[in-house]
């Protein structure tokens, strides 16, 4: 098997395949989140990954919905890259007995899970946009405004206490 899954062969199959590994990514973040919200000691951090544990869920469903809609089995493939970002955070977490440098480091490895869902809800969009499905775009859309917001709301978090505190 080489970069991708030898059952890829068109751009539909390259989209289904993306919606597949995003799934499988949220529904491992929504197994890693309690784990993250228990090490953090900010209540600040807590409520906001509390928050995103939420949406994460909202977000399954969301794709759950766009692979109705666009007729594809709801199922998920390994992410490797999912898998080795919430290793790494964990085995981080795991070293770290100062509670405000562990909080500095938990919003860190949350922001690297952001980045990696929205590099994969990018692509989303704009593949659905492609295949002529606005309806699977706009549904994607709401889930990478979300991350977007959550990114956002952590980098404020750690810019205006959690980095000063471990600092």
């Amino acid at each position: 098997m080489g970069l991708f899954s030898k059952d890829i062969k068109t751009f539909d199959d390259l989209f289904v395949h993306t919606l597949q590994d995003i799934y499988y990514a949220e529904n491992k973040i929504v197994k890693s989140l309690p784990k993250m919200i228990e090490k953090a000691t900010s209540p600040q951090l807590k409520q906001g990954l509390e928050l995103h544990l939420r949406e994460t869920e909202s977000h399954v469903k969301r794709l759950e919905q766009v692979f109705k809609m666009h007729g594809a089995e709801v199922k998920a493939v390994t992410c490797p890259a999912i898998d080795g970002i919430i290793k790494e955070a964990d085995e981080l977490a795991g070293d770290i007995e100062d509670k405000e440098v562990l909080d500095a480091a938990i919003a860190a490895a949350a922001q690297a899970v952001e980045h990696y869902e929205i590099t994969r809800y990018g692509t989303l969009v704009a593949w659905a946009k492609q295949l002529g499905r606005p309806d699977c775009a706009s549904v994607l859309q709401q889930t990478l405004d979300e991350e977007h917001a959550a990114d956002q709301k952590l980098t404020k978090l750690a810019e205006s206490s959690l980095n000063r505190k471990a600092a």
